[in-house]
């Protein structure tokens, strides 16, 4: 009890030290909880747009690099040329278009394929395989694929008309939380069931729906098959999502392998891998790795190397400059506290010296000395924390939005496409992968564990500053101290 009250006393008649000091601290804690947050707010920006592109709950996907046709170089498109005879191309009257499509050629008709594009083929079974790995929470197998649809000219109408070029993703239907549709909201209909798996149905996107006209119980064309349209879903701003979702099935049995021509049925061409916690994640990429030697494995890190944009660059600052300089700022608050505890130690040596005379232990004197320090400290703590709030707050208020740069997320290119005639320079090449930048709006925020951690440094700032007041009242001998009274 009269610990608590010399405490209480000694506070109260330096009141204006303890106040100095306490602000100190609150600035160095409040600058460290308004970094943390901005960090926090950059992560979560970031962490927003990477599970847009892989789907939530994805931790790690597998692909592999496609094998080009047989008797082509490459799968990039070959440039044709016009055959001879006729007007210009695209006139009537004009040479035929001749159109090669993974080495197949046609020169009449309607050409509509669905076909793997950058993501070479996966056997079904290489899921059970890698699902059966340590750490492994699930694992999905999907199809990455683009329906490309050519129209060729006729003898009355020789002008090639636009090819057009559709997204489309094969999804499992037994495993909804894994892959892009994970992310998906559904805004009309309904998304899909077990009992789609062999139905000729679909899911399209709100953008796609919106650009072509399309609601529930319309008809989209994949692979000459007509898909009804049973649900249209809405997917975040980053995941450049695929225009049109269809059971998992019917894409393995309508797509083609540009490699050899054939159905990919029992194949997929992107794996989707949930680990059971976190840091499990490297130790599966390391063990799929092993098992599929010539796989490609992309995890949430590998991804955020490729985002670039003020977003990226934000999430450097906060995480290299702003940790740095909240580091240092805190320091100074420490020295500060450190010598103004000890300049008043060095004042009360008279106080301390007769203490001593009266019986008090230098520990007891060191202990009174700490207590001081922790409660000053505590006091900047919690000053800390409101500054904190109000410069997140600020924050909130005045930082402008982010943008991300990311990688298409479909991921397709095409097949290898050849057109010989029928159009400007005679040649056709499938869509070309894409990046997208988008707005990434930024929401600081003050989470428990800055909260703790401000209590943390509050008491150590404390115990720091009181550690080196006491050390020196430690040190008065009575003798010199009642010397200074007399």
């Amino acid at each position: 009890m009269f610990f608590l009250t010399y405490l209480r006393r000694e506070l109260r008649r330096r009141m204006r030290q303890a106040i100095f000091i306490a602000i100190g601290l609150a600035i160095g804690i409040g600058l460290v909880i308004t970094v943390m947050g901005a960090s926090s707010g950059v992560k979560a920006a970031q962490a927003k747009v990477l599970r847009a592109l892989y789907g939530i709950g994805t931790d790690v996907t597998v692909t592999t690099t496609p094998t080009p046709p047989k008797g082509a170089q490459g799968s990039a498109p070959i440039s044709g040329q016009a055959t001879s005879g006729g007007g210009p191309s695209g006139s009537n009257g004009g040479p035929h278009a001749q159109v090669c499509i993974n080495g197949k050629c046609f020169t009449s008709g309607t050409i509509d394929t669905l076909d793997s594009g950058d993501y070479g083929p996966l056997s079904t079974a290489t899921i059970a395989r890698i699902a059966r790995l340590n750490h492994v929470s699930a694992a999905a197998g999907g199809l990455v694929l683009t329906d490309n649809r050519i129209v060729l000219p006729t003898g009355s109408n020789s002008r090639l008309v636009p090819p057009t070029s559709v997204s489309v993703n094969g999804t499992d239907l037994t495993h909804p939380k894994l892959g892009p549709l994970s992310n998906a909201s559904v805004t009309n209909g309904r998304t899909f069931t077990r009992a789609d798996a062999d139905a000729y149905v679909a899911v399209v996107d709100s953008n796609y729906a919106t650009a072509r006209k399309l609601h529930v119980k319309d008809t989209v064309t994949l692979a000459n098959k007509k898909f009804t349209i049973i649900g249209i879903v809405a997917q975040p701003q980053a995941s450049s999502p695929p225009s049109v979702y269809i059971p998992l099935a019917r894409a393995q049995a309508l797509a083609t392998n540009p490699a050899t021509g054939k159905s990919m049925k029992n194949q997929v061409n992107t794996v989707y891998v949930t680990a059971a916690s976190a840091t499990d994640i490297g130790a599966v990429q390391r063990q799929i790795a092993h098992l599929l030697p010539r796989a490609t494995i992309t995890s949430s890190s590998d991804l955020a190397g490729e985002i670039t944009g003020s977003a990226a660059s934000a999430a450097k600052l906060a995480g290299a400059l702003g940790r740095w300089l909240a580091v240092l700022v805190l320091i100074a608050a420490f020295a500060v506290a450190s010598l103004l505890t000890m300049a008043a130690v060095a004042r009360r040596v008279p106080e301390f010296g007769t203490l001593k005379a009266l019986g008090w232990r230098s520990s007891r004197i060191v202990g009174q000395v700490l207590g001081e320090s922790v409660s000053t400290g505590i006091a900047g703590g919690l000053a800390g924390v409101g500054l904190g709030f109000a410069g997140v707050a600020i924050i909130d208020q005045v930082a402008p939005k982010l943008s991300a740069t990311v990688p298409s997320a479909s991921g397709a290119t095409g097949p290898s496409t050849h057109v010989i005639g029928g159009g400007p320079g005679g040649s056709l090449a499938g869509p070309a992968a894409s990046h997208a930048t988008i707005a990434v709006p930024m929401s600081a925020s003050v989470t428990l564990g800055a909260i703790a951690l401000a209590v943390l440094l509050a008491v150590a700032g404390g115990l720091i500053a009181g550690s080196f007041g006491g050390w020196r009242a430690a040190r008065l001998r009575p003798a010199a101290a009642l010397a200074r009274v007399a």
